[in-house]
């Protein structure tokens, strides 16, 4: 038996990330993190993300692969590694002239519950079988992931209650400046070959406008963009999760950089994601 992770297979975290769905709540997860303008500053100062969004999207995803599937090792290399590039960085507010570090606990803090409260909301409302138990289980299972990233567990929520009490604190510092208009236009319009323009608008754009409208309401009124009912964009969620996960496991899975096949192959076949597993 190989070495288990950080999650191990008995996580619900292990069911819940080899989900297909897990990329519209990234998506969703950018479209959040978009609205806290210090956290987005740091992004926006740091990289052409206009040019580089693919590559920093790949990389969170490459992140949140290691951490869940990984050897221990990995997992913690992986953390090392972000740790030193974020205590690098800084940003300056325009308004103030202010420079801070983008590795501020509060700033890490808002994008880590912006990710997590992204994947719990669109996976349980595209079908996942999460009972609320499952989902706070999942929160306090990723006090790790916020270790890795440079955060104090305990300072983290470990529950839907606490992430709940979170957002209703932090939503006053949040508004759609100028960087976050950058992230939405990006989502709706990424830069594309001229050729496969018709794939971004038949394709890209409908991942992009599900993950929007999968945003909470105080959300859409800071972007200014409706978004159908709720109850619609649930369904919509439903069925997009059952197109996605019509195509067989073993056939998504083989997308690099491999994670889960890479794990099954360390930990045998019992290793296998699955949401059924949840139950046991």
């Amino acid at each position: 038996m190989g070495d288990p992770g950080l999650f191990t297979p008995n996580s619900v975290t292990w069911q819940m990330h080899g989900d297909p769905m897990m990329w519209v709540a990234g998506v969703r997860a950018l479209y959040l993190q978009a609205l806290h303008p210090r956290a987005v500053r740091g992004v926006i100062q740091n990289s052409d993300f206009r040019r580089d969004a693919w590559g920093r999207l790949m990389r969170t995803a490459n992140f949140v692969g290691t951490t869940t599937y990984g050897t221990t090792e990995a997992a913690e290399r992986a953390g090392a590694r972000v740790r030193k590039i974020h205590s690098m960085l800084t940003a300056t507010d325009p308004d103030t002239a202010e420079r801070y570090g983008v590795d501020e606990p509060a700033l890490l803090l808002w994008v880590h519950c912006a990710e997590i409260d992204s994947y719990l909301d669109v996976l349980r409302r595209s079908g996942f079988p999460l009972t609320d138990a499952h989902a706070d289980r999942y929160i306090a299972e990723h006090r790790v992931s916020a270790r890795l990233v440079g955060l104090a567990p305990a300072t983290v929520p470990a529950s839907r209650a606490e992430l709940a009490a979170y957002f209703e604190k932090v939503r006053p510092e949040l508004v759609a400046g100028p960087e976050a208009r950058v992230v939405d236009d990006f989502l709706l319009r990424p830069p594309t070959h001229p050729l496969l323009v018709p794939v971004r608008e038949l394709l890209w754009r409908r991942v992009a406008q599900l993950a929007y409208a999968a945003l909470p309401t105080y959300a859409h009124e800071l972007y200014g963009r409706p978004a159908p009912a709720p109850a619609v964009v649930t369904r919509r969620l439903r069925a997009t999760g059952r197109l996605l996960r019509g195509v067989p496991a073993r056939v998504r899975w083989q997308l690099p950089p491999k994670h889960i096949l890479r794990a099954m192959a360390r930990l045998g076949p019992d290793a296998r994601p699955a949401p059924y597993k949840l139950g046991r």
